[in-house]
């Protein structure tokens, strides 16, 4: 779906009558509570059909009509305490957008404590404050300041006691009740600020005004905690974005390479690549040869040669050589914005267990405040001649029951992994679209690979030289005289070799091709043609023939080298399997993970392959086909990954539980499938179910670190074992238990 950013009128949305999505980074959203209360308010919004909120990705994703205005998503997001601006993944700091209250005055959120103004938060955006200087940091530290005071004086001056807890309290309640009273009329009355300012104001009246101003300090120290979490988890992935250079050398006119803006960078500009130089811009090298380092974008850990004709990609860096550069894509539509783009619109993206915890969660607050109102009520209703020493008693129970009713820990249980997971592998070439995806992998148990450029390399090499009485050398350069002129995979291949060898091919002279059948000319006065098997078979004696025809039952193409029309040698190419290829499928077959072959090539090719790598093949097959088969395996219960090149295997990737495209962060290979692997790793597949069944482990582990202390906290406090201080704790507490323990996925590499 096209992505567009709002910094418009109504009067410029008129013009365009087809549905939009519009993304904008979003500032002071770090926990489940926020995502609730910004799709709840925006779901109001006329105009706006659905919402998509990430709050590891600091983003929000509206689909609506194209009449929407531009500040129909910031004014009620302001209004919340949200400050937003358009989203563009490399685009420079922008300021703020004054519309919709973006430059009013600051606003404090449940102790989210929120400036109007907004970032991009990247780590490289000048506008973005450390946390330790953020509003909610300060507000943290004038309700702790003030608590400190009110006690010193009370110390000192013990009348003081009933004025000065109060007005300390008030230092960090009013700002969370306003935003409990902005969330209500947003459509979210059952938000965390609702309940911490009932227990807070229903300790006041019954006297324990001193807890419940230290539990607001330590609820706006967790809510700060939340907050440092959250930002350790989106700067991950936005990490990315620093390594794209600020400028760039550009070509222009024949003048001297001079030094301009990379973000301004068009397509079709030539720029010069120095020697330890990032490369600003995607691109295709004109001239120049060196190693350049991919690590950043695909996490290959060996640099890559470049040379003429190879593509590059912004971010990378350049080892040892000058490389001139034609840019390929604008700044936005890179291969890094892209990743980062993908990995966001995926975090926005719920996975089935994250909306199975948000259907529960609608009811649990609400189910929560049930009990605490029974809890407050029931046991001195039913206690003989109780009095009001009871009523207090167990309706200070019921405020710490409210406290710990609190769902933030539970709702970011699993979009916190879920974040994590998907930012990890992208850090490592791994690109998931979303969290159902990843979710999906670790069920797999079947995966169909493509032939060629999958589980092979995707061009062929020379494997054998057979020559009938000459030498190797000699052959070669005949050979590589012919295809001298050629840009056939099998010429490029002979070439390869006899360079490899250091054999300069003469010139040939009369060069024709032979529909069919192969090559022909005259190199150094003698005729020369390099001929198929069925071609040159008259030319063969029935020993060189049965040589060829075991060549070629091993998946070889076997090419004949004819001089003066007598048989001088065979030279045998073949599509070689990648160098992980059988260490991958031995991977997935420990995750008790079946593996097959699907390739329109022909049976003899193909079963050569499959042999090398221990898996059944199919072959012969056309997209159709191919299809058909993972159809077959799904209708015998199977849960199939087909790995393709995303083009001719289309209809089968789309049709598998998952499918994932091999390739080098091409369009393809980013926006056909499910995934990606980028540097195409065979491996890189059984990478990818690990870190699902990582991913998944984790978010049990969340689920049952949030409901498991809740529990224990909701029994101990009716128990009247533990009071507001704990319970609050085991709020707060719990959401940073669970948040850092996603952010272990962020360090995973295997």
């Amino acid at each position: 779906m096209q992505e567009i950013t709002h910094g418009m009128g109504d009067g410029d949305c008129n013009a365009h009558s087809a549905p939009r999505t519009s993304r904008y980074r979003v500032s002071g959203m770090d926990c489940g509570s926020c995502a609730a209360k910004i799709e709840t308010a925006l779901r109001r919004v006329p105009g706006i059909r659905e919402v998509r909120v990430s709050v590891q990705g600091g983003t929000v994703s509206v689909d609506h009509e194209a009449a929407l205005g531009a500040d129909a998503v910031v004014r009620p997001l302001a209004t919340l305490g949200y400050g937003a601006v358009p989203a563009d993944p490399l685009a420079e700091s922008a300021p703020p957008a004054c519309g919709g209250g973006c430059c009013g005055p600051a606003h404090s959120h449940d102790g989210h404590s929120h400036a109007a103004h907004s970032h991009s938060h990247f780590p490289a955006d000048p506008g973005e404050a450390p946390w330790w200087r953020g509003r909610k940091a300060v507000l943290t530290l004038a309700a702790g300041a003030a608590l400190a005071a009110a006690t010193l004086l009370g110390l000192l001056v013990p009348e003081t006691e009933r004025w000065a807890f109060p007005l300390a309290l008030a230092v960090g309640l009013v700002p969370v009740a306003r935003r409990a009273l902005a969330a209500a009329r947003a459509g979210t009355p059952f938000s965390i600020e609702t309940l911490m300012t009932v227990a807070a104001v229903g300790a006041l009246f019954i006297g324990a005004v001193e807890e419940a101003a230290t539990v607001l300090v330590l609820f706006l120290v967790g809510e700060l905690l939340e907050g440092v979490a959250a930002g350790r988890a989106r700067a991950g992935i936005r990490g990315l974005t620093a390594l794209v250079p600020d400028t760039a050398l550009i070509e222009q006119d024949g003048a001297a390479p001079r030094t301009v803006p990379a973000a301004g960078l068009a397509v079709g500009s030539v720029i010069l690549v120095r020697p330890g130089d990032r490369v600003a811009a995607d691109g295709i090298v004109l001239s120049g040869s060196s190693a350049v380092d991919e690590s950043p974008v695909t996490g290959e850990s060996v640099p890559k040669p470049k040379g003429e004709g190879d593509s590059v990609f912004a971010g990378t860096i350049n080892a040892d050589g000058a490389l001139r550069v034609r840019i390929t894509a604008a700044a936005r539509d890179n291969t890094i914005a892209r990743i980062v783009r993908l990995v966001e619109e995926a975090q926005e993206s719920k996975a089935p267990t994250e909306r199975l915890i948000d259907r529960f969660a609608r009811f649990y607050t609400p189910g929560i405040v049930v009990v605490a109102a029974l809890v407050a009520v029931v046991p001195p209703l039913v206690s003989a001649g109780s009095g009001g020493g009871v009523w207090t008693e167990w309706f200070y129970r019921a405020l710490a029951v409210l406290l710990i009713g609190c769902p933030c820990a539970l709702v970011i249980s699993t979009p916190a992994a879920i974040a994590a997971g998907l930012s990890n592998g992208a850090r490592r070439g791994l690109l998931l679209k979303g969290g159902a995806v990843l979710e999906a992998l670790g069920r797999i148990t079947t995966v169909a690979f493509d032939k060629t450029g999958t589980l092979t390399e995707g061009r062929p090499r020379v494997t054998d030289l057979l020559p009938f009485g000459g030498s190797e050398a000699e052959m070669l350069a005949a050979a590589a005289a012919l295809e001298a002129g050629s840009s056939h995979p099998l010429a490029r291949a002979i070439l390869a070799v006899a360079a490899g060898r250091g054999i300069a091919p003469p010139v040939a002279d009369e060069v024709a091709a032979l529909p069919g059948a192969g090559l022909q000319g005259r190199v150094g006065g003698l005729a020369v043609a390099l001929l198929s098997t069925r071609a040159a078979a008259p030319s063969l004696t029935a020993e060189q023939a049965e040589r060829a025809a075991a060549l070629a039952q091993a998946g070889k193409t076997v090419s004949v080298l004819l001089l003066e029309g007598r048989a001088v040698g065979l030279i045998a190419l073949r599509d070689e399997p990648r160098a992980d290829a059988r260490q991958g499928i031995e991977a997935l077959e420990r995750a008790d993970i079946r593996s097959l072959m699907v390739t329109g090539d022909t049976a003899e090719t193909a079963d050569a392959v499959a042999g090398m790598l221990g898996v059944k093949a199919h072959a012969h097959l056309l997209p159709e086909d191919k299809l058909r088969i993972v159809r077959e395996l799904q209708a015998r219960g199977q849960l199939v990954a087909k790995v393709g090149d995303g083009i001719n295997d289309a209809p089968a990737l789309a049709a598998a539980d998952v499918g994932i495209a091999m390739g080098g962060g091409t369009d393809v290979a980013l926006e056909t499938a499910d995934a990606a692997i980028l540097h195409g790793r065979v491996s890189d597949v059984a990478a990818m179910v690990a870190l699902s069944r990582r991913t998944m482990a984790n978010i049990r582990q969340n689920i049952a670190l949030a409901l498991g202390l809740k529990a224990v906290f909701l029994v101990t406090t009716v128990l009247g074992v533990t009071g507001l201080w704990p319970a609050i704790l085991a709020d707060t507490g719990a959401t940073v238990l669970v948040t850092a323990n996603a952010l272990r996925l962020l360090s995973v590499r295997s």
